[in-house]
């Protein structure tokens, strides 16, 4: 599947944190990251925290997120070039950087870069991915993807085969194309069993229209 970059203008202000978190989680959702999600839904979170804290309530900002090969970067971008992040010990009595060292502790990395007009505060989490635009959840998923993709070129099965053994074979792989679908279902968290009744309507219906 793809995953493309997607960014969210916001002013940091403590109430736009939940509306943050909903929004990460929703667009993890359709990524089909959900073992991800909690953590992700943290550092941004803290990242926001962190602005609000050292560079002021009421600074325009924008959360950037995308994947790095298989990691899911999220990027919290802010004016201000010199309040930069730090992370302090657990136990030191200083307020100041626990965010970060929440960060620090979750993130598979993180880092701050420096333009000439804003600094970007970023962190990696690692997402379990084979491939980028891979799946988490295995083999199965990723055939469903593959049959989604070819499904307007070629058609799964083309005319009813011509005897019983091709017949009973051809059944055979539309079965194991259920199974996989279901995955995939599973994997961007569908309800299948709403899917399947949904499909079995659909299919009642047409029978009955034809």
């Amino acid at each position: 599947m793809s995953r493309k970059p997607w960014d969210l203008d916001f002013t940091a202000e403590p109430e736009e944190v939940a509306a943050l978190r909903r929004i990460m989680r929703l667009h993890l959702g359709v990524w089909g990251l959900h073992e991800v999600t909690d953590a992700a839904q943290l550092c941004v979170s803290e990242l926001v925290s962190n602005i609000i804290t050292h560079v002021g309530a009421g600074t325009p900002a924008t959360l950037a997120v995308s994947m790095n090969g298989t990691r899911l970067r999220i990027e919290m971008h802010d004016p201000d070039t010199r309040a930069l992040p730090t992370v302090v010990d657990a136990g030191s009595d200083a307020e100041n950087g626990r965010g970060m060292a929440i960060v620090d502790a979750i993130a598979d990395r993180w880092g701050v870069l420096l333009h000439a007009d804003r600094k970007v505060t970023w962190c990696e989490l690692a997402t379990g991915l084979n491939t980028p635009n891979g799946h988490v959840d295995g083999a199965g998923v990723a055939r469903a993807e593959a049959l989604l993709g070819l499904r307007e070129a070629t058609g799964l099965f083309c005319e009813a085969s011509p005897n019983r053994l091709s017949r009973t074979l051809a059944a055979e792989a539309a079965s194991d194309v259920i199974v996989d679908f279901l995955h995939w279902l599973r994997a961007h968290g569908c309800d299948e069993e709403e899917v399947l009744d949904r499909a079995q309507t659909r299919f009642e219906a047409q029978i009955t229209q034809a």
